[in-house]
């Protein structure tokens, strides 16, 4: 049975990577929403844990960041192997 995945432990370690990737390419909240046409909010919610991104969402931010995806998906399937 799959549990709630908006605080789960593939969610916490992708989330993670995402925030340290934002870190990385010296973005703010405020400076990656505005990339993305969103409220910092939105971010702040995703590093948060408070809200997850579907796959859509997910590709686009990566492209955001100029970042591969598969390098954040590739935690999660390593854990999951």
């Amino acid at each position: 049975m799959m549990g709630k995945t908006v605080s789960s432990e593939e969610n916490s370690k992708l989330t993670k990577w995402l925030k340290s990737k934002r870190h990385e390419k010296g973005h703010t909240m405020r400076s990656l929403a505005q990339v993305l046409g969103t409220p910092h909010s939105f971010i702040g919610k995703i590093e948060n844990q408070e809200r997850r991104l579907d796959v859509i969402e997910f590709l686009r931010y990566c492209e955001a960041l100029e970042v591969d995806p598969y390098e954040g998906l590739s935690l999660i399937k390593e854990e999951q192997m």
